[in-house]
């Protein structure tokens, strides 16, 4: 993993890291190509096609109790599973609280989305 991501990974509890690496896996397992970016003051861990705004895919957002993953365009993308989140104009959300919520079909379709949604 990548240097700079684990040392901001540093200042959270063990779950929460645990959380985070398990997210950032099966992101990096969708899309490969991805650019991934840290942004600490954020809390955020990002990936796009870029390293612009208008480029952002989803991220990695850590909390005090869980970790969330951000859709940057979840308000246009098809949740059949209702799993998303959020009353922004355009990003939502997914909250894990469990390594087990991670694991499902689901969400690597929500991904898998998001990668097509921002080729529009």
């Amino acid at each position: 993993m990548n240097t700079d991501i684990e040392s901001f990974l540093v200042s959270y509890n063990q779950d929460l890291r645990d959380l985070a690496r398990r997210v950032r896996a099966l992101i990096r397992d969708v899309m490969p190509t991805a650019i991934e970016q840290l942004d600490p003051s954020a809390n955020l861990i990002a990936y796009g096609v870029d390293r612009t705004y208008k480029g952002l895919i989803c991220g990695i957002t850590l909390h005090k109790a869980h970790v969330n993953l951000m859709f940057a365009k979840g308000s246009e993308l098809p949740d059949p599973h209702g799993l998303l989140t959020g009353t922004g104009k355009r990003a939502r959300h997914i909250k894990f609280r469990s390594g087990a919520e991670i694991d499902t079909p689901a969400i690597r379709s929500l991904l898998e989305s998001a990668i097509l949604a921002q080729k529009q």
